[in-house]
């Protein structure tokens, strides 16, 4: 049975960033694939500052082209809105019984899934590989030794979409921070520019 990690994100732009932790994941551990999932509308974030859906979703074929076990998925997009991922792990295993699915997450989300929806079934039926993050504040220690909970070691990256958005804004050079490819879009469709 494939196992397939499930990296959930607004990828507002996708960045380098994402594809190290990616690549990394799906090359050093047990994942097969890595489905990297556009979330609509993050509930824990302010919608008006996204971009269209499909405009985030092409950013991220743009980027995974060249990665056989990395994939770009729409999933999210057909649900109801917000999104919350019990919701969308219980569509997506249904759709796809031969498969296997697994979360993936930083840290920093570990800290706060006590507040997610029904996130005790997502502890009891999915695994969680939980790659590390340089963040503020105690990590919480109520899933320190969970079954379900894989610290997985990666390289810390210290990239956001924000500091990337801000940047264009400010007209300063990100490109290194871009594949070449989403960051030709993003300067062919004038994003994130005042």
């Amino acid at each position: 049975m494939k196992n397939i990690g499930l990296y959930f994100g607004t990828f507002n732009p996708v960045h380098i960033g994402h594809l190290i932790i990616a690549n990394h994941l799906v090359e050093n551990s047990d994942l097969d694939e890595i489905w990297m999932v556009v979330t609509p509308h993050n509930p824990f974030k302010k919608k008006s500052s996204l971009l269209d859906n499909h405009h985030r979703l092409e950013m991220v074929y743009l980027a995974t082209e060249g990665y056989e076990k990395i994939q770009p998925s729409d999933i999210e997009f057909k649900l109801p809105q917000p999104n919350y991922t019990i919701n969308t792990l219980a569509h997506i295993s249904e759709k796809h019984p031969n498969y296997k699915f697994s979360l993936i997450m930083g840290e920093d989300n570990l800290k706060s899934l006590h507040k997610w929806k029904n996130y005790e079934f997502i502890l009891e039926d999915y695994n969680i590989y939980v790659y590390p993050r340089i963040s503020n504040g105690v990590v919480e220690n109520q899933f320190k030794d969970h079954e379900k909970i894989h610290r997985v070691e990666a390289p810390i990256v210290q990239i956001s979409s924000t500091m990337i958005r801000n940047a264009i804004n400010e007209e300063k050079n990100c490109k290194p921070l871009l594949s070449d490819k989403v960051w030709k879009y993003i300067d062919e469709m004038n994003f994130y520019k005042k």
